[in-house]
């Protein structure tokens, strides 16, 4: 009886014991658990999606990629994977399965090992969202009270809920909807029964057992899944035995982007990060942008074609490496040696493997073995210099040999050999209403330079510039009928005891020229007449109004030939001003910022010039309707503007950019730009719905090479992008305003005429400046005839061409 009683008192004390310290316990965790308010609003961590204009998506930026769903839109057998994977109790216990616990204990002990775990999917959700992930027996504790809180806190299906957006399933994906996109490509409504049974078997070891890692790990942990699901009669005997046979088909998706559009994308995720710091990657934000996805998918093809067209102009500057290949090499060895070279859209990597007299035939990076024929040979004439390029090639060794490593392209119906150009590019175009970007483009391939240049890249704009030259000296009394001399000019520069000569793009000299026909054709000689008449100080602040920075612009004559440096998204925000009737406006690119709950943290309020420009922007069933702010500040009045930029109308339709007629519009306006030894090739053109500028040349400002102008290089990658972005948009005919005046002048003198004179076509002035008074501006110390004029200059210039 003694010893009873000693046992049982023992036994009590025990007890006691036991229960003292889970008070202790108790007390001690109970103040550091969450409370029950921050159980009911818990944040995902929500990656940064950014969309067109029409929300379709353009990137996406975070570590963690998830797509939030609710418990409804979870197909039943999924639900059913996971309870079989990972909790077969889970809507009968409380938080903790006891009897789990205690048959995880048994098996360990019989095995020897803590293999078995009796974690409950509520467990699983306290330390994924609230516990730090070590392994002492105080963090589980902490996890079983949190569970218990949870169970309290919240409904069954509000925790499943949280478990299946939350958990990490390997590969960057968190949540099942994400990983079913990871993994297969699908939503989860399109899985099998094997695919989601991969999937609820992952959380145990998302890292070691998933498909793409360990497909065998991966089938094995499958199939304890699906016989699990089989012996809770969620699955029958025939569904069971289909998924054990069904193979393991998983492989790597990336994000599934609606329009690429890479540069544009970087410019949100820095804003983002500028505003939102580090929290601006998991806080669920959806970017609303500016950007159309049909001009940006044009924008960047034609970019893209036309610096292609450049680079096979200049020749083919052969392969990028050798590889020596023999009759032991293998697939895999050629697998291996293409995996270190970037692919760059159409343009793939590929290893020739056979050559004959006019065909050739490849291996490619997608592991394809393609022929090209002579067609897609022959155009390789060998790259000598920038000017100059060899013969052309008879037979198919003259341009490649087995061995080479390569880049192909599939175009039309045939393989033809490329290779990645050197030369750079941009590409952008706004809505010059209110300064919206539609379309950008800033470089060949971003992957492989992400510097911008529509937004980084400082270069001398060329004649690009003339326009506001020709708009300044409208307000200093010229017209458009004004005769200038076109003669012979030299520059002193008396602090250096040098001399600056400029001269025309072709090399000729012109007599006197109306300044209609100046800009038509871009004479410098000219424009730097001009610009001595109206001063350089009040040229200046007329670029200025355009938004220009006289800082970076130089204080001298060779102003009128563009020889500062400007950032291609500021050329375009200039001409904007011709296109939308003579408002300053700002380029932006984002229309509203959204956090994961769909409310607007952020929106565009542009200036904008007209109430018709804000368009109410439709996202799925939301809509919203920018503000408008109509305060866009008129630079040059109604009458400037009327007269410069139908000076820029001639431009197309007989000077420099008349190729841009093949568009078969009116409506058009537009000016070249090249520069000192071809540099730099320009174009932006417009018309009152568009404005785009399309700049080329290399990074380290290397010429283009001879003929190599605006007017070649970058003009046909404009009329290539708008001749798809103006399609259904209607011509808008420019109307002069009240105190602008048609006269009919004579094409040499710019002296009044009748209607039906010979020599006579029919022009515009200000009213207070039409002919009949005087046509002709006197420009001080300026004649008109051929011979050369001095004038002094306390700097040295560059030469500017058209």
């Amino acid at each position: 009886m003694r010893f009873v009683l000693k046992f049982f008192g023992v036994l009590v004390g025990l007890v006691i014991a036991a229960m003292v310290a889970v008070a202790v316990f108790t007390f001690t965790l109970l103040p550091d658990l969450p409370s029950v308010d921050s159980l009911k609003d818990v944040p995902l961590k929500v990656p940064l999606r950014v969309y067109t204009s029409n929300g379709e998506l353009m990137a996406e930026f975070g570590e963690e990629r998830r797509e939030p769903i609710h418990i409804e839109q979870v197909p039943d057998k999924l639900v059913q994977a996971i309870l079989a994977a990972e909790d077969d109790r889970f809507y009968s216990h409380p938080g903790v399965d006891f009897m789990g616990v205690v048959r995880a204990a048994l098996a360990n002990v019989r095995s020897g090992s803590h293999e078995q775990g009796a974690s409950t999917i509520t467990m699983q959700v306290a330390r994924n969202f609230f516990l730090t992930p070590e392994k002492t027996y105080t963090r589980k504790i902490r996890e079983a009270m949190l569970a218990f809180r949870l169970e309290r806190a919240l409904t069954k299906d509000q925790i499943l809920e949280l478990y299946i957006n939350k958990i990490f399933l390997g590969h960057r994906a968190y949540g099942f909807a994400a990983a079913a996109k990871v993994y297969y490509g699908k939503s989860l409504d399109e899985l099998t029964v094997s695919e989601m049974a991969i999937l609820a078997g992952l959380p145990k070891a998302p890292s070691r057992d998933n498909p793409l890692t360990s497909p065998e790990r991966a089938q094995k942990r499958r199939d304890y899944v699906l016989r699990r699901m089989y012996g809770s009669r969620y699955i029958d005997k025939e569904e069971l035995e289909l998924a054990l046979a069904a193979p393991i088909s998983a492989s790597k998706h990336a994000v599934p982007v609606d329009i690429e559009a890479p540069y544009v994308a970087e410019m949100v995720r820095d804003h983002m990060l500028e505003k939102y710091g580090e929290e601006a990657y998991w806080r669920g934000f959806r970017v609303y942008t500016t950007v159309n996805g049909e001009y940006q998918q044009t924008a960047q093809k034609s970019l893209r074609d036309g610096l292609k067209s450049y680079d096979r102009r200049h020749g083919y500057r052969g392969p990028i490496h050798r590889y020596e290949l023999n009759e032991s090499t293998t697939q895999a060895q050629m697998d291996d040696a293409l995996s270190q070279i970037p692919a760059s859209g159409e343009l793939v990597p590929a290893i020739v493997i056979a050559v004959a007299e006019q065909t050739a035939t490849v291996y490619t990076k997608r592991r394809q073995v393609v022929d090209i024929s002579w067609k897609g040979l022959s155009w390789a004439k060998r790259y000598l210099t920038v000017d100059k390029v060899g013969p052309k090639p008879k037979t198919t060794s003259d341009v490649i040999a087995a061995g080479d490593v390569i880049y192909v392209e599939h175009e039309g119906e045939i393989w033809r050999l490329s290779q990645l150009p050197e030369v750079s590019g941009g590409l952008v175009s706004l809505r010059p209403n209110d300064g919206a970007i539609i379309a950008l483009t800033g470089g060949f391939d971003f992957y492989l330079s992400k510097f911008n240049r529509i937004t980084q890249a400082e270069r001398q704009p060329g004649s690009n510039i003339k326009p506001f030259i020709y708009s300044a000296a409208l307000n200093h009394g010229f017209t458009p009928a004004t005769l200038v001399s076109g003669a012979p000019i030299v520059v002193e520069d008396t602090s250096q005891d040098t001399v600056w000569r400029p001269q025309n793009y072709s090399r000729k000299f012109f007599g006197p020229t109306r300044l209609r026909k100046a800009l038509s054709l871009s004479l410098n000689l000219v424009s730097v007449r001009i610009l001595r008449a109206i001063g350089i100080e009040a040229a200046l602040d007329h670029l200025a109004k355009f938004g220009f920075d006289p800082e970076t612009l130089p204080n001298g004559l060779s102003l009128a030939l563009g020889s500062g440096t400007i950032t291609p998204i500021n050329v375009v925000r200039a001409y904007a001003v011709f296109a939308n009737g003579g408002y300053r406006i700002e380029p932006y690119f984002i229309k509203w910022v959204e956090n994961q709950y769909g409310d607007i943290v952020e929106q565009a309020a542009p200036s904008v010039v007209c109430r018709a420009c804000g368009q109410e922007q439709t996202n799925g069933t939301k809509s919203t309707v920018t503000e408008l702010h109509l305060d866009a500040q008129q630079v040059i009045d109604s009458a400037n503007h009327f007269l410069i930029t139908d000076m820029l109308h001639q431009v197309v339709r007989s000077g420099t950019a008349r190729r841009a007629q093949q568009l078969g519009r009116k409506d058009l306006a537009g000016k070249t730009g090249t520069t000192n030894d071809f540099r730099d090739a320009w174009f932006s053109g417009f018309n009152q719905d568009m404005v785009t500028t399309v700049w080329v040349g290399f990074d380290d400002s290397s010429t283009l090479g001879r003929r190599e102008a605006g007017s070649k290089a970058a003009l046909p990658i404009w009329i290539d992008y708008m001749k798809v972005a103006l399609t259904g948009l209607r011509e808008k005919s420019l109307r002069p305003p009240d105190n602008v005046v048609a006269r009919y002048v004579d094409k040499d003198s710019g002296k009044a005429v009748t209607q039906g004179h010979p020599n006579g076509y029919q022009e515009y002035f200000l009213a207070s400046n039409a002919p009949g008074a005087s046509s002709v501006i006197n420009v001080p110390g300026e004649t008109i005839d051929a011979t050369p004029t001095v004038l002094q200059q306390p700097e040295t210039t560059t030469e500017g061409l058209f």
